[in-house]
């Protein structure tokens, strides 16, 4: 890696500071669900920290992201709120679609979180949306549109991608193959060996990069959202990485065999980049356990927050569904 590419040690602390929490929100979110403090559905995004902390700190307040409903994290890493994600999370008036979308609609503008959607694949095309409007106001903004693994065996994969790179479009794709689509394996469903194969179909740069080391995935992000800005057109980035919890909250894992499960584990991204921040001498343990104990309390006030807040009221049902006429 060149020096030039390497994050220093402010934006490695910061990394850190946005997988730590998305990791203590995660273990929040899914004790309250078993503990029945929350009536939700809930995506455990545990162990993919590192895709979206890396990304993002190298994009802009007012760069878009797109993202799927297993992307808390992605939403987090880029910036919304805990105290407007969390009414939404449990669906309270003061969310960020006021109740109403819950955790697989959370959509934020404001921190460029644009759209986040239920409907596997959807978020390139929308992305293409975002980025084609970013070229005609030449305002320089670059998208980034995760998905997962599964995701690129629909078609609107590869109708994005096509668009993007006839239309040079500042649109970065970021597959986080956490090697599962639901319950089937990747290699049960998809032909080729890796995603980022299929970029030379659409003479774009595909690139397979491992995304749990925030170290290997910053140089490759960097020179693929700077390609967007710069108007050299998109990247396919393939973020190999593994999901610590079922696809759902309730999914026994059954179809992982349990020596990979344990084997991905010990290499727990958010641990080991934790223990070479201090071996490498960027922070001490006392200060990186102070960012942890901040995020925790950050954390538990927004739920308390949210469970206390008001649910939308029920003129609310009609209200953005319906077109009302205004009479004079």
């Amino acid at each position: 890696m060149k020096e030039s590419n390497r994050p220093d040690g402010a934006t490695q602390l910061e990394i850190f500071r946005k997988m730590t929490l998305i990791k203590i929100n995660d273990e929040h979110a899914r004790k309250l669900v078993r503990t029945g403090r929350a009536t939700m559905q809930y995506y455990s995004p545990r162990g993919q920290e590192v895709i979206p902390s890396t990304i993002s700190v190298l994009l802009d307040r007012e760069d878009y992201i797109c993202t799927i409903y297993r992307g808390t994290h992605d939403m987090l890493a880029k910036g919304v709120p805990l105290r407007e994600l969390w009414p939404e999370l449990v669906g309270r008036a003061n969310g960020t679609c006021k109740g109403k979308g819950g955790p697989m609609h959370i959509t934020h503008p404001k921190s460029g979180v644009m759209v986040t959607t239920g409907i596997v694949g959807s978020s390139m095309p929308i992305a293409n949306g975002l980025a084609w409007a970013s070229l005609l106001s030449e305002d320089k903004r670059v998208t980034i549109a995760y998905f997962g693994d599964g995701a690129s065996n629909i078609g609107a994969f590869h109708e994005a991608l096509n668009m993007a790179s006839l239309w040079k479009l500042p649109v970065v794709f970021v597959c986080q193959n956490n090697r599962y689509a639901e319950h089937t394996s990747y290699g049960a469903c998809t032909a080729v060996k890796q995603v980022s194969t299929r970029a030379m179909a659409y003479e774009m740069p595909g690139i397979t990069v491992d995304g749990n080391d925030p170290l290997a995935l910053y140089p490759v992000a960097q020179d693929a959202i700077e390609r967007a800005r710069s108007g050299q057109g998109p990247t396919l980035i393939e973020a190999m990485t593994y999901r610590f919890h079922g696809h759902h909250m309730g999914d026994d894992q059954s179809y992982i065999p349990p020596e990979e499960m344990k084997a991905a584990m010990a290499k727990d991204p958010s641990l080991l980049f934790r223990a070479k921040l201090i071996a490498d001498r960027i922070a001490t343990e006392d200060e990186l356990a102070a960012i942890e104990a901040d995020t925790e309390k950050e954390v538990s006030e927004a739920i308390e927050y949210a469970l206390a807040s008001p649910f939308p009221d029920l003129s609310e049902l009609r209200r953005d569904v319906y077109a009302y006429e205004v009479t004079q």
